[in-house]
């Protein structure tokens, strides 16, 4: 009696867990991990958060990702004691929360000298958007070299 086996290979992909922290979640850790969703895809695990969460996002933040065609309003704002039962993380990336911004574990820590878009106008607004999309894009490349 012979017996045939069929071996099947399993592919794990394990997802890098990115979590960006500013201070009010609402409006450059949300683009932020809006951008990580777009250019990151199925490959990463996205998480915002603030240290002092406002509860809202930027009525601003929202119009300005409606124009690159991604509904921010879906979003929540949250603080790090929300998001912190998915630690540890591959990567935390920081904006202008300095000594604010406790630790959280990680792989890499990033902080982004980015300004706070809050009382910006629209055109200045947008710039402070596509300079996040850049930085997201390029720690998304890191990120996978380091695979």
């Amino acid at each position: 009696m012979s017996v045939q086996c069929n071996s099947y290979e399993k592919t794990i992909i394990v997802k890098k867990k990115i979590l960006f922290v500013c201070v009010e979640n609402s409006n450059r850790s949300q683009m932020s991990q809006a951008f990580a969703k777009i250019h990151g895809g199925n490959e990463v695990e996205v998480f915002s958060a603030g240290s002092k969460p406002s509860g809202i996002i930027n009525p601003k933040a929202i119009a300005a990702m409606k124009e690159l065609d991604y509904d921010l309003s879906k979003h929540n704002s949250k603080s790090l004691e929300e998001v912190k039962a998915h630690a540890p993380f591959d990567a935390v990336v920081t904006m202008g929360c300095g000594d604010v911004c406790p630790w959280m574990p990680a792989k890499k820590f990033v902080d982004w000298q980015i300004p706070d878009p809050r009382n910006m106008n629209e055109e200045d607004f947008r710039e402070v958007r596509d300079l996040i999309e850049e930085k997201v894009k390029e720690l998304l490349l890191q990120i996978k070299q380091s695979l």
